[in-house]
């Protein structure tokens, strides 16, 4: 079934390096240079021997890797990728997401980096932002919008004539100075005018950015405005961080002649942001369910000053939330919110604010639900994944399927792995409908003696619209193709012909051929 020579075997090699170094190992750490090395010479290897489709669906759809990923070095893939001259790499790369700004430190160091003047014109012409881009991360996504759009915002600054919606219950989660604010000077003001001259618009702009998406952007020429604005704000953190990059900056300038860094960019910290934002979710909960969710009982929750504007009430419970959230996280309940003759009811202690029961879920899976549009995470447990697989299914949260879909793939074993295979289909997880069919691969010598794993196969082949005889099977090519990719030794081709076979033998009992 397998030659051990030739371009077949080439293929099934490359293949498993692919999987077995990239999709394991660099799922879990990308730490080390060398390993980027590796993501590059092993996605060029793909290109090379035709089987990069196969594998870039695979690594960046289904394993979902972080294009944007850095080591310690500050460098990127895509970096590596125009510095070894790969460009089909480098447009698949800015295609999927890979960020690369015009006059930032990330986008001239790829610039001054690209092996060939094709792959600089593909920097300079790229736009980033894609639909699939932003696909990628809605959770970003929902926070750019948020910050650009304003949707529901309740307080407007006005800085020397520019304008900037904002809603009050974000700037007090992510700033003190904010919070103490808009309790005390600002309180109750729906428009505020700043007048004083050493507020800059882009730097109080750039501040804003921060607040929202951990991200900040600003014009290098604007760079203390911003530290001078960081200081009155108390940032202590963005202030080490802005000088730090400054550095970065001045001695790759100083470096590499003919660079011109225009922009400065901050990336957002792992979890710094959502935490801020979590504790909104914290707020929100009702004080009878405090415990045991969130922060301790004697944080700040029962003095921060939320601003809410909507109360969910589920078995009782009133969960006090914002539209701003819920609407742009979910289809569901923008559809919900927006229909103005559900907002009949309202709050007995604050009757601006509309109620809405929910009967369809209980109070402890909808505090699941809340953490994840707050926060982009919550609490997961085998106990309780099932259940909040199909909420978010209902409430189309697809960033929280695929949160529930990392968890179940922790949970496989042989006894559950069909199980799982069928809910990965019926709720369109392709990462765990991949991890399913790869862990088939390994057990289905024990696999094919399961009259439900025959049955699944019949199923799978009936599904496929107008199929022939010999047309192939979606979950059969899967688990073969697995097999397959695991084969670099003669005792590794043995063992894949075994198991090939029983599937063959599997197949043709039942009277199937593909």
């Amino acid at each position: 079934m397998l030659s051990l020579y030739g371009p077949t075997y080439w293929n099934y090699c490359t293949q498993s390096v692919l999987y077995s170094v990239l999709c394991d190992a660099l799922c879990s750490v990308l730490n080390d240079v060398l390993l980027f090395f590796v993501v590059v010479i092993y996605l060029v290897s793909a290109l090379s021997f035709g089987t990069f489709p196969i594998f870039s669906r695979y690594l960046v759809e289904q394993r979902d890797v972080e294009l944007n990923i850095r080591d310690k070095w500050d460098s990127t893939p895509l970096y590596y990728a125009c510095l070894c001259g790969h460009e089909d790499l480098v447009q698949y790369l800015l295609a999927n997401g890979a960020k690369c700004e015009a006059n930032t430190f990330d986008g001239e160091r790829c610039l001054y980096g690209a092996l060939s003047d094709p792959i600089r014109r593909l920097l300079k012409e790229y736009k980033r932002i894609t639909a699939k881009a932003m696909q990628r991360d809605y959770y970003d996504q929902f926070l750019q919008t948020l910050l650009e759009q304003g949707s529901y915002s309740d307080v407007t600054f006005t800085v020397h004539g520019e304008m900037f919606k904002a809603h009050r219950c974000i700037l007090s989660a992510r700033s003190e100075y904010f919070a103490h604010m808009l309790e005390t000077k600002w309180k109750g003001k729906s428009a505020i005018n700043l007048k004083h001259p050493l507020v800059n618009p882009a730097a109080f702009g750039a501040i804003m950015q921060y607040f929202y998406t951990g991200r900040l952007d600003i014009d290098v020429n604007y760079v203390e405005d911003c530290k001078r604005l960081a200081k009155q704000c108390k940032i202590s953190e963005l202030i080490e961080e802005l000088e730090v990059k400054c550095k970065q900056v001045y001695e790759f300038v100083s470096n590499k002649p003919g660079t011109c860094v225009k922009v400065l960019t901050l990336d957002p910290h792992d979890f710094q942001l959502q935490d801020g934002m979590a504790l909104l979710a914290d707020s929100a909960l009702p004080a009878e369910l405090r415990v045991g969710y969130g922060q301790l009982p004697f944080d700040l929750t029962d003095s921060f000053p939320s601003y809410p504007d909507i109360c969910f009430r589920v078995e009782g419970y009133d969960f006090l939330c914002h539209k701003a959230f819920f609407c742009a996280r979910s289809d569901y309940f923008k559809a919900l919110l927006e229909d103005h003759f559900s907002e009949g009811e309202t709050l007995q202690a604050h009757p601006s604010i509309p109620v809405i029961t929910l009967h369809d879920v209980s109070h402890d899976l909808f505090t699941r639900i809340l953490y994840y549009i707050y926060s982009d995470n919550t609490q997961l447990s085998h106990e309780n994944v099932y259940e909040v697989l199909c909420v978010a299914d209902m409430y189309l949260l697809p960033g929280l399927k695929r949160l529930c879909g990392r968890t179940l793939a922790v949970l496989l074993s042989e006894e559950n792995v069909l199980h799982m295979w069928k809910t990965a289909k019926l709720f369109r997880l392709s990462r765990l409908e991949d991890q399913c069919t790869e862990y088939m691969a390994k057990i289905i010598e024990r696999l094919v003696e399961r009259p439900e794993f025959a049955d699944m196969i019949r199923e799978d082949a009936g599904n496929v619209a107008a199929r022939q005889e010999t047309d192939s099977i979606p979950l059969v090519d899967e688990i073969r193709f697995h097999i397959t990719s695991n084969v670099q030794t003669y005792s590794a081709i043995e063992e894949a012909n075994q198991k090939l076979s029983a599937l063959e033998l599997l197949l043709a009992s039942i009277g199937l051929e593909c």
